[in-house]
């Protein structure tokens, strides 16, 4: 069952979302086999059989790039098209592209019709085979008006090397079709951050989730911190923050992802985009690095709650705590301690005393109802409350109340990318 992470919040909030479902420990276990290194990207099969690492990652692009334009033509959803780019991805990572002579190798725009093919039945999403071999040969051709026979030799071709392609994919990803697209994660995170209707900043995380399909972001990191990579970077582009949790924890902790993650995805892609081809040539260096190991308390994306809850440390709570520096809150600290040891003391001090007066029943200035508390001869086990009978430490909370917000579905537009499309 997956695990629910709460946030506590006032009881005068009751329409603020509480609860965010955590992805399932089986498909984290079947998607972690699936994680590889930079180091190990450097000697896939292809690399092995000598094509240069930045062939390789121009080749999966162009084979996602077909997926996207056949996806485009048979209206599929976005989802559909995510799993079958991360079932090519990781085909390449057994097998290689390269022909040698023992052996030929596996094109790339053939087995990006095999994984649409395997995904449209994984996702649910079935087009008929003649639909889907009349799009491929449409794309393949950069014809999408060419008309098509089931007679044609084009025709036959493209369909045999689908269907025989599809058992050697099976195969190859050890028959592993659960996975966890990144795109159904970052909707939920909009929503439990209050931000689905915030088109712009919507806009730029569902771009970033595009963009990661066409490289072998999938290969480093799961889907859940894509998607915590998405929301982090369009939060800097759009300058907006998320508030911390009741316990003083930042956003990516209440998520469960590690900040040195996100930083080291989001870097990722920024190399991407300055190496891509459609920029012309121009130098790099535009796009902002964040240092993997950065300064969680200052960054950009976090808002400090104004509450705290029990066991966060109370000089940390209140609206300026943000501007309070970290001796002067230890100082605080130290000071609260005291003064809890010296009431402790006196309190002690004063039954002491009464014991030594005769009295069996020591009572203290706290009680309110006129009445003695009961001594087990243990003075030191009795509770001790404050005002108002209420115990020491009392949750104090002001996060700001939020109306209800109808959740609708992110409207993005499919844009395909003229690529080049070999015949």
């Amino acid at each position: 069952m997956p695990v629910a992470a709460e946030i506590p919040v006032c009881e005068s909030s009751p329409q603020v979302r509480q609860s965010l479902s955590l992805p399932n420990q089986l498909l984290l276990l079947a998607e972690s086999q699936w994680l590889f290194t930079e180091a190990e990207l450097l000697r896939t099969p292809s690399v092995l059989d000598g094509l240069s690492p930045e062939k390789e990652i121009e080749n999966r692009g162009k084979g996602v790039n077909f997926i996207l334009q056949v996806g485009i033509m048979l209206k599929l959803p976005q989802i559909t098209l995510a799993t079958a780019s991360v079932f090519l991805h990781r085909f390449f990572m057994r097998h290689s592209m390269v022909d040698l002579s023992n052996r030929p190798g596996f094109h790339y725009y053939s087995m990006a019709a095999t994984s649409l093919f395997l995904a449209t039945k994984v996702e649910e999403n079935c087009r008929k085979m003649k639909e889907l071999v009349v799009a491929c040969v449409r794309v393949a051709q950069k014809d999408p008006n060419k008309a098509v026979d089931d007679q044609d030799k084009e025709y036959w071709r493209w369909r045999d090397n689908i269907l025989h392609n599809e058992d050697l994919l099976l195969e190859a990803i050890c028959f592993d079709l659960s996975l966890e697209p990144p795109y159904k994660t970052l909707f939920e995170l909009l929503v439990f951050f209050g931000e689905e209707t915030n088109k712009r900043l919507r806009n730029a995380a569902w771009a970033f989730v595009n963009d990661s399909c066409l490289t072998m972001l999938c290969l480093l990191f799961p889907s859940r911190t894509i998607a915590a990579s998405a929301l982090y970077a369009a939060a800097k582009h759009c300058e907006v923050s998320f508030p911390d949790d009741g316990y003083g924890r930042p956003w990516w902790e209440v998520v469960g992802v590690e900040l040195r993650s996100i930083r080291k995805a989001c870097n990722f892609m920024a190399g991407v985009y300055e190496n891509t081809p459609l920029r012309g040539g121009r130098d790099g260096g535009i796009y902002e690095r964040t240092p993997e190991d950065g300064d969680e308390a200052n960054a950009k994306t976090r808002r400090k709650a104004e509450g705290m809850m029990v066991g966060d440390d109370p000089s940390d709570s209140g609206g300026s705590s943000a501007s309070v520096s970290d001796p002067e809150k230890k100082s605080t600290k130290r000071e609260r301690e005291d003064n809890v040891d010296d009431e402790h003391k006196s309190i002690e001090n004063g039954v002491n005393g009464n014991l030594i007066n005769g009295n069996a029943e020591p009572t203290t200035s706290n009680e309110t109802n006129g009445t003695s508390a009961a001594n087990d001869g243990h003075p030191k086990r009795r509770k001790l409350e404050g005002d108002g009978g209420q115990p020491n430490g009392e949750i104090v909370h002001s996060e700001e109340t939020r109306d209800t917000i109808v959740i609708t579905d992110p409207q993005v537009d499919d844009v395909s990318e003229e690529g080049e499309v070999e015949s």
